[in-house]
């Protein structure tokens, strides 16, 4: 039987938008793939459906599935989808057949005998764990307007290597409510963006966009060099362990907290 790949653009709306349209397809699920992304090479005899996002379909979907399955294995498919591996398509969509037409149900991510729900099972966790360190090491800096009356803002710049500015978004929201605050994700040219007071939003930029020079507050930079200086004293010489330094905070975090200078990495 011909195999059917349905490639979708890399993004939550964009997977569940072919989860939906692989349904709707009503030819089962054995011959049927979901790709994120081309690939280089086409495979012989398999024909290929382009997907665009829909919300409307999407919502379908969320609705579902948080109907169907509940808010844990929702969460778990969300955290795979943002995901950075190429396979994370076909894993999601695999693992909501295996929950909703193989019978498994809201104890679908217990069923790691199933190879797609375990891949899922793995992509949402690597994805939750970097979530935790961004949530560990994010730096939040002092921005200032040339104009007086606009006030400050806070700003932090990530690159992570999968999509987590939406699961740290909501803790900062938590316990930064009244203030107007800024999460970059720089790798994907995404804000977080929470205005006091008030709800967070996601902005994507464009792919041209080039982040302004960013000028820092001058009550900032004394709490910059405070920091540093602290950081440089604090450690006893004799006990230092540079290894596990590095496996504890990553290379990767290092380049984006204030503690580090790029000639002072650990």
């Amino acid at each position: 039987m011909e195999e059917k790949y349905l490639i979708c653009e890399d993004s939550l709306e964009g997977i569940f938008t072919g989860i939906y349209e692989a349904y709707a397809l009503r030819n089962g699920h054995e011959h049927v793939h979901l790709q994120v992304g081309e690939e280089e090479n086409l495979r012989l005899f398999a024909s290929y459906m382009y997907i665009s996002p829909d919300s409307v379909k999407t919502d379908k979907v969320v609705k579902t599935l948080r109907m169907r399955l509940g808010e844990h294995v929702y969460h778990s498919l969300c955290r795979a989808a943002a995901s950075c591996y190429s396979d994370k398509g076909e894993a999601v969509y695999k693992t909501v057949v295996d929950a909703l037409t193989g019978g498994s149900g809201r104890r679908v991510m217990e069923n790691l005998g199933n190879p797609h729900v375990a891949r899922c099972f793995e992509l949402a966790r690597y994805t939750a764990n970097e979530a935790h360190y961004e949530i560990e090491f994010i730096r939040f800096q002092e921005l200032t307007s040339q104009e007086p009356s606009q006030g400050s803002v806070l700003f932090s710049r990530i690159g992570p290597r999968n999509n987590v500015v939406p699961f740290v978004m909501p803790h900062f929201a938590d316990r930064l409510s009244i203030e107007n605050f800024m999460v970059y994700d720089e790798k994907r040219k995404l804000f977080g963006v929470h205005p006091a007071r008030e709800e967070w939003y996601l902005v994507s930029a464009q792919d041209a966009f080039v982040l302004p020079e960013l000028v820092r507050s001058e009550k900032e930079e004394r709490f910059q060099d405070l920091f540093r200086t602290f950081h440089r004293t604090i450690g006893i010489k004799s006990r230092e362990n540079k290894n596990l330094q590095r496996q504890m905070c990553a290379y990767r975090y290092q380049d984006y907290m204030v503690e580090f200078e790029k000639n002072e990495k650990i």
